[in-house]
């Protein structure tokens, strides 16, 4: 077993209180679905700052990441899988998977 990144990117903001309770729903239908699978629900990311290697400092990210989750799973391959589930997709957003390597 192997503990996999999710990086939400991108996605629409719903934008009456029925799309945002349809998609709250759907979330929470998608991560409970996940059982024992589900290392850490994550959370969608708030305003960002991007550091440069010289120490400059500037507004936003480039990146576009949403928010994230935390999976076990049994290889890259049943992540991805996993992955295609996520209600980020339904909402024009994609999902990043990547393997993370415990060294510390």
């Amino acid at each position: 077993m192997g503990t996999y990144h999710l990086a939400y990117k991108g996605g629409t903001m719903a934008e009456t209180d029925a799309e945002r309770d349809a998609s709250m729903a759907a979330w929470g239908t998608f991560l409970g679905g996940l059982g024992e699978q589900l290392v850490d629900a994550g959370n969608p990311f708030g305003p960002a700052t991007t550091v440069a290697p010289g120490g400059a400092v500037s507004d936003g990210a480039a990146s576009g990441l949403s928010g994230y989750s935390i999976i076990s799973s049994g290889s890259l391959s049943d992540a991805t899988a996993t992955a295609k589930g996520c209600p980020i997709l339904s909402q024009g957003g994609s999902v990043e998977v990547h393997e993370i390597f415990p060294v510390m």
